[in-house]
């Protein structure tokens, strides 16, 4: 067999060996290499919740072409048009017991509909670098689930983000040219300098719609360490809209507490959106 005089081995292999290194020096950094999350634990999540599912439907939602499941609770009594979409933290699901699923029951009896999604996951294992990837899955999810809010008639839609989903929450308005949405409460929001993605004082910066910023005074370190720091940047925005507030006695999962959070929140989007559309 006669050698190709036009084929070079370096322009063929230097490429391969270029990814390779980059592909290893991922790893040695991050442990695992995430790029999408995790689609199996989602299934086996939504398997879980929707078993147990007590209060609510699981509806489905598209992404973009990447499917995900959510669940919507109807405010109680009369449609009032208002709802909330509810972001839960790292690894767990639309009706974890902590925090998400009181607020989506607990709002829907204060006639506000809930519509809590699952956003991305990785393994349980996976630490905060390795979710950095996955912000770019965040705001198809968000706008999927205000556009199906949006079609059943609610005129004033609040994002509700708590740890890990209040922090993509703020990286996903941040960089909104058009919010699409009335406010947003942050529930236990970190600041972390690893990325400019989980830098949620810097996301603040860039945000000038009504804000509340709730956390515990238990909370993490990362969350009472930063409450300056995020109250600050809100103020550097010029956003006269931004509020904190800060739990007494409550930890990051507001443990024994769920009616403190809810009746903190519920006030805040009674004072500010029950009166009139925005």
């Amino acid at each position: 067999m006669q050698s190709n005089p036009n084929f070079n081995r370096d322009t063929v292999l230097r490429p391969m060996l270029k990814l390779l290194a980059s592909l290893i020096f991922s790893i040695q950094t991050t442990g695992i290499c995430f790029a999408t999350s995790d689609q199996a634990k989602e299934k086996r999540w939504a398997e879980q919740y929707t078993d147990s599912l007590l209060d609510g439907d699981v509806v489905e939602l598209d992404a973009g072409g990447t499917k995900f499941n959510g669940i919507f609770t109807k405010a109680a009594g009369r449609s009032t048009g208002r709802a909330v979409v509810i972001a839960h933290g790292m690894g767990v699901h639309p009706n974890w017991p902590d925090v998400i699923q009181p607020l989506r029951t607990g709002l829907a009896d204060h006639g506000w509909s809930t519509l809590s999604i699952q956003m991305p996951i990785l393994p349980n294992d996976a630490a905060l670098k390795d979710y950095i990837p996955l912000f770019d899955e965040v705001t198809p999810r968000i706008d999927a689930a205000v556009a199906m809010l949006r079609n059943r008639g609610n005129h004033t839609i609040i994002l509700i983000g708590h740890s890990l989903g209040a922090t993509m929450t703020a990286w996903h308005l941040a960089n909104k040219k058009k919010p699409g949405v009335q406010g947003v409460v942050f529930i236990g929001i970190g600041t972390s300098e690893i990325d400019e993605k989980t830098n949620s004082a810097q996301s603040l910066r860039r945000m000038t719609l009504p804000i509340l910023d709730v956390y515990g005074s238990r909370d993490l370190d990362d969350v009472l360490s930063t409450a300056g720091a995020r109250k600050s940047a809100a103020l550097r925005a010029g956003n006269k809209y931004y509020r904190q507030i800060e739990i007494e006695g409550a930890d990051h999962f507001f443990s024994g507490m769920p009616d403190a959070l809810i009746r903190r929140i519920y006030g805040w989007l009674k004072s500010n959106f029950d009166k009139k559309p925005r």
